[in-house]
């Protein structure tokens, strides 16, 4: 549909975009295998469910709550799960469905097998699951970061693409997903194709975390810790980053000319408060809420953040589920106060000095106080990129059009933990001929030479993942193995990222010549 124009109430231009069109189904649909039953794989395969091409066709996960969850919501329905529909392990499927090569070789008439697979388990377990995945040769989504270290995401590189030179044959793609927004999508047709603020000279960009969220996520859960998960800007802000390169570096379509990379990286952060320097005296000796006197009025309660009615939403439902993975089953064998007790009891739990380091950091424990956590990833964090004149002539260009799009430019990254608005990103681009602000749901275009404004709204649905970001990735990725499934298309390589280099930075109070670090940290270890 094509876009909607209108003046606001000062009679600025909006205009309105309509929803992504799903694509049209062939006569052999994609067929995805999803691993990891979490809060990301149910995601990924609602998406492919409701908003792509494909159908999901089995789940890997070793929770049975958690696989018959995904089971029953998008696979098997009410029914019984078919042979080759769950499974516990991958290595119990790379098996299965090995043998079922084999009988299909042999002329037996056996199911269909996957085309692709969405990588969707702990971050730390990327590397083991790729690595025991690739003699299946699928096309791959691995959810975001690939590795929680430098060292993993070369391994599995090597392990995916054993010879460089080869073109490949399959789909390899990370979850950047930010790129695949409708919003974020329109904002760099605005900044690259249309020109509509001219050269590009500073970006800054937040990402506010949320106060909940980052109390949920980074100090009692999954992501707490470096030593267990990685840095929070790997964990949290690996996309925002990609998407700045994706802004500031990629070319506009159609150009031949390479990136331009960043010259120069920095980065500053650390755990500022959910510490125990920061503990009110009311609290006491208390490491669990459900134990603290101070409990009632604590804004990060655990009892509050994941039961209150005061903070009833969406997210309240996920972070409840992830906390309790059995709560629907036991809301619906004994009613909502079943399911309350439940909820309750899981976070009643905790650890004390004689529980061992290994139980205390190798599970999550949703009731502890933020300010008693074993948590060590930065909850304020900037990093700033910076990029030097580098003109490119292309035949018969003049200086400035050679050094258009490849001039000096900086992009400032703030991720912060205290914010009301979750993960709702926010970006102010300053051009040579005016000036972008973008906040997620919309995106208005100031232009200083006749002094117009306009303002974009994207489609943004209500309940979309990252503003419809994680459908947008499901739709292009499955799309993309449609094509060269049904269609004779060819695979087409992905990008890098630079956040290790950022992390190198923080650490060592330094500025790190990006071009260089390349070479020795990436380059140099590939052997290419």
């Amino acid at each position: 549909m094509a876009p909607h124009a209108e003046l606001d109430e000062h009679g600025d231009a909006i205009v309105r975009l309509a929803e992504p069109e799903r694509p049209a189904f062939s006569a052999s649909p994609p067929r995805i295998m999803i691993v990891g039953g979490g809060n990301r794989g149910i995601v990924y395969a609602k998406a492919v469910t409701n908003k792509t091409n494909g159908i999901v066709i089995g789940i890997v996960e070793p929770v049975a709550v958690k696989r018959r969850y995904i089971g029953r919501k998008f696979i098997w329905g009410k029914g019984t799960p078919a042979e080759g529909q769950e499974f516990e392990t991958w290595k119990e499927y790379v098996a299965w469905e090995l043998v079922r090569r084999e009988n299909a070789a042999a002329g037996q008439d056996v199911s269909e097998g996957a085309d692709a697979v969405f990588i969707c388990v702990a971050d730390q377990m990327h590397r083991q699951a790729l690595e025991d995945l690739a003699p299946l040769n699928l096309h791959i989504m691995c959810e975001k970061p690939l590795g929680p270290s430098l060292d993993d995401c070369v391994a599995i590189y090597r392990s995916l693409v054993p010879d460089p030179s080869a073109q490949p044959k399959k789909i390899f793609s990370v979850g950047h997903v930010l790129r695949y927004s409708p919003h974020n999508q329109l904002l760099r047709k605005i900044l690259l194709e249309d020109k509509a603020i001219g050269e590009i000279m500073s970006v800054n960009h937040t990402e506010p975390v949320g106060w909940n969220h980052f109390a949920h996520s980074f100090v009692r859960g999954n992501w707490r810790k470096e030593s267990t998960s990685a840095p929070a800007l790997l964990a949290k802000c690996c996309h925002d980053i990609d998407i700045l390169y994706w802004l500031l570096a990629t070319p506009a379509p159609g150009s031949t000319k390479p990136p331009h990379i960043p010259r120069d990286i920095s980065s500053s952060g650390s755990l500022q408060y959910f510490k125990q320097s920061w503990k009110p005296a009311e609290a006491g000796a208390a490491t669990n809420c459900l134990s603290c006197a101070h409990e009632p009025d604590c804004q990060y309660s655990a009892k509050r953040i994941y039961s209150s009615p005061q903070m009833a939403s969406r997210n309240q439902e996920r972070w409840a589920r992830i906390v309790c993975p059995e709560l629907e089953e036991c809301a619906t064998a004994g009613g909502p106060e079943a399911g309350k007790e439940a909820l309750l009891a899981k976070l009643r739990e905790d650890y004390g000095p004689d529980t061992p380091a290994e139980e205390v950091s190798g599970r999550q424990w949703y009731g502890r106080c933020v300010y008693e956590a074993d948590n060590d990833v930065c909850d304020n964090q900037t990093v700033t990129l910076a990029w030097e004149d580098e003109p490119l002539a292309a035949a018969g260009e003049t200086p400035r059009e050679a050094l258009a799009g490849r001039g000096s430019k900086t992009a400032t990254l703030h991720m912060v933990a205290w914010s009301k608005k979750i993960c709702t990103r926010l970006t102010h681009v300053y051009g040579g001929d005016g000036e972008v602000y973008a906040d997620s749901a919309s995106i208005t275009v100031h232009n200083f030479k006749t002094g117009d404004k306009k303002v974009h709204y994207p489609y943004v649905p209500a309940d979309g993942g990252h503003t419809d970001a994680d459908e947008g990735l499901s739709r292009n990725f499955v799309l993309a193995v449609d094509r060269i499934k049904n269609h004779g298309a060819d695979v087409a390589e992905s990008q890098l990222h630079l956040v290790f280099a950022a992390e190198e930075a923080r650490k060592n109070k330094t500025v790190v010549d990006f071009p260089s670090w390349w070479e020795k940290q990436v380059v140099g270890k590939l052997g290419v």
